[in-house]
């Protein structure tokens, strides 16, 4: 990396459009600036092409066009570019010419969970997208260790406070009572997307999640994607997310 490549991170963000410099630098200075991971001082450089976050937001460069799409993720893929010890991600999976692209999940999913996932470089479809305000349903299906308790979703519906977090689900629906172990399927809806939140939930209860799979965001629904494949979005697509 030669001198000439590196830019005051202030400058950076300024030339993505998101704020003025100014205001860039106090952000900085206030530590909502995170760069590669790692939270920015006043004076600090890096390269153009640079993750960089402020206010948990990640700044796009104005040459980018805007990509947005969906992943049928597999089980044990990481949805994370910021770390350069990550085990295989979601983005090894793209093709060559995507994986050129800034590209960041807009809602993840853990290691051991599977099914719809989006990714961008659009930061404010992503802030749209996972903010809690804005309410777009999170449809899972769920298979527990155990048989479920129908008289636990009153719990789950109210909610509960664990690991400091509040966690609640919208819709609880069990599995219609075809097949062998339909006691232990299950259909979660969140408006939200927590950490682990779905898992944790459950943990809460006494029961431990052996299956996650997200089959619907908002108005998209998962189906016709092999797994680790993808489908690009047009602006249709986009609008039934929040439709």
């Amino acid at each position: 990396m030669s001198e000439q490549e590196l830019q005051r991170i202030q400058k950076l963000i300024a030339n993505s459009g998101l704020c003025s410099r100014r205001e860039a630098e106090r952000q900085i200075e206030e530590g909502n600036v995170r760069v590669n991971g790692k939270i920015a001082q006043l004076g600090d450089k890096s390269t153009p092409d640079a993750a960089i976050f402020v206010n948990n937001k990640p700044i796009m460069r104005k040459e980018e066009r805007p990509i947005t799409l969906i992943m049928n993720k597999p089980k044990g893929v990481l949805c994370t570019n910021a770390d350069p010890h990550a085990e295989r991600t979601v983005f090894d999976l793209l093709p060559p010419e995507l994986r050129r692209q800034r590209l960041f999940c807009a809602g993840r999913l853990d290691k051991d969970s599977e099914g719809l996932l989006i990714i961008t470089n659009d930061g404010d479809l992503a802030h749209r997208l996972t903010h809690p305000s804005k309410e777009i349903v999170k449809r899972y299906r769920v298979v527990l260790h155990r048989d479920f308790n129908k008289a636990d979703i009153p719990k789950l519906l109210a909610g509960t406070e664990y690991e400091g977090d509040f966690l609640k689900a919208e819709k609880v629906i069990p599995a219609p009572q075809v097949g062998e172990g339909y006691q232990r399927r299950l259909e979660v809806h969140l408006h939200h997307g927590k950490k682990r939140e779905v898992r944790r939930l459950f943990e809460a209860n006494r029961y431990f999640v052996k299956k996650l799979v997200r089959i619907q965001i908002g108005g998209i629904i998962l189906k016709n994607i092999p797994r680790g494949g993808i489908k690009i979005l047009g602006k249709k697509d986009i609008e039934r997310l929040f439709g």
